[in-house]
């Protein structure tokens, strides 16, 4: 495993910026997994972040450590959870997504990543 993988793996939540569709910026802490390369956060579809990512779905995710940064930026779409994507989400929280009708399944594409 990469460095950057035992990163993804070991941190508990990531911080997500989405943009409202005034322009301001929304900044939350929040679940995640990441798979091939995807990253994957699941929440209320009429949540603020969920609200502004179907206006708008670029995205940018830092990880909590801003000693040795780990950022990206990209795009996020809903999607339904692939079988991997729920044994991630199974092993790092003891949470089946499959089980959570109150959620929805957001993928994010990376386009940059800045590795501290």
């Amino acid at each position: 495993m990469q460095m950057s993988d035992e990163r993804t793996a070991n941190a508990p939540t990531m911080w997500m910026a989405t943009v409202r569709p005034n322009g301001t910026p929304h900044l939350v802490p929040i679940w995640f997994v990441v798979v091939d390369e995807k990253w994957y956060f699941a929440t209320d579809p009429n949540s603020v972040k969920a609200r502004n990512l179907q206006h708008n779905p670029a995205i940018a995710i830092s990880l909590e450590d801003g000693m040795n940064p780990y950022v990206i930026e990209g795009n996020a779409i809903v999607v339904r959870p692939t079988a991997k994507v729920v044994e991630q989400f199974k092993k790092k929280y003891d949470w089946d997504v499959n089980d959570d009708d109150d959620y929805v399944l957001f993928e994010v594409t990376v386009k940059r990543k800045v590795l501290g």
